[in-house]
């Protein structure tokens, strides 16, 4: 499903990526773990196309097509889907309309009809229970006065409605107490954990691995990806620090 191969990039013409590489197929869930400024984000952010994220050297294909040829619309109509780390705030947005002209402009570049109002209703109400969120929330105004686990939460019933093929998903679990971990995770595994779809998860700890158990694990350490393994290399690292386990 996504193919990076050898990918540099710089932001603000400082090399953050340098050589790195990772494979996706479909049905795999995927954690990225390391240290601040190794360039998890910056992963995340390259490929969801960011303006200001640059890359320099390498390629990455989603689906056979080439990923850096597209707009970042077009990546998203094609099926990827990126998480925030902090989701941001749009006032005087409503989130409901927000949602359903995000989902009508993905289905017309696909060539599908546009759902109707009561369509479009009946598909928030299911992916918001999934999430244990209130309507009432996505009637206001996009993550206006949400908490910071209404605003991920509110972010996962996001993912479900667009259903993309593979979520790039930036420290979902930051800010989050013990039951809105449990829930996103468990929203995360009722809507990825699917055929044809894949996940690519990251996080600073081990805490959301143990709802949305990873097929892999891979440690990102000064740019490139230096060990990968599976979800034992998780706890490792909890027991015993980035610096020695990935030396």
């Amino acid at each position: 499903m996504l193919e990076i191969t050898n990918l540099f990039a710089t932001v603000a013409d400082k090399p953050i990526l340098k050589g790195l590489s990772l494979t996706i197929n479909a049905g795999e869930v995927h954690a990225i773990m390391g240290p601040n400024g190794a360039g998890k984000s910056t992963l995340g952010y390259t490929l969801g196309g960011r303006p200001g994220y640059e890359v320099t050297g390498g390629s990455a294909t989603f689906d056979g097509q080439d990923l850096f040829e597209l707009e970042p619309h077009e990546r998203a109509a094609a099926g990827l889907f990126l998480g925030f780390q902090y989701p941001v705030e749009i006032p005087g947005v409503s989130f409901v309309q927000f949602l359903r002209e995000s989902l009508n402009a993905q289905r017309k570049t696909r060539g599908q009809e546009p759902l109707s109002g009561g369509e479009f209703l009946k598909l928030a109400r299911e992916k918001a229970g999934l999430l244990k969120l209130d309507m009432d929330m996505l009637k206001r105004p996009v993550n206006v006065g949400f908490s910071g686990g209404e605003k991920k939460r509110a972010e996962m019933v996001q993912m479900g409605i667009l259903d993309p093929k593979l979520a790039v998903l930036d420290e979902t679990d930051s800010g989050l107490d013990i039951d809105a971990l449990r829930i996103v995770g468990e929203g995360i595994n009722a809507i990825m954990r699917q055929p044809g779809k894949a996940v690519l998860l990251i996080t600073h700890y081990q805490r959301l691995l143990d709802y949305v158990k990873p097929d892999f694990v891979h440690v990102l350490a000064a740019g490139r990806i230096v060990k990968s393994g599976g979800p034992e290399l998780a706890h490792e690292l909890e027991r015993e620090g980035y610096e020695a386990v990935a030396a």
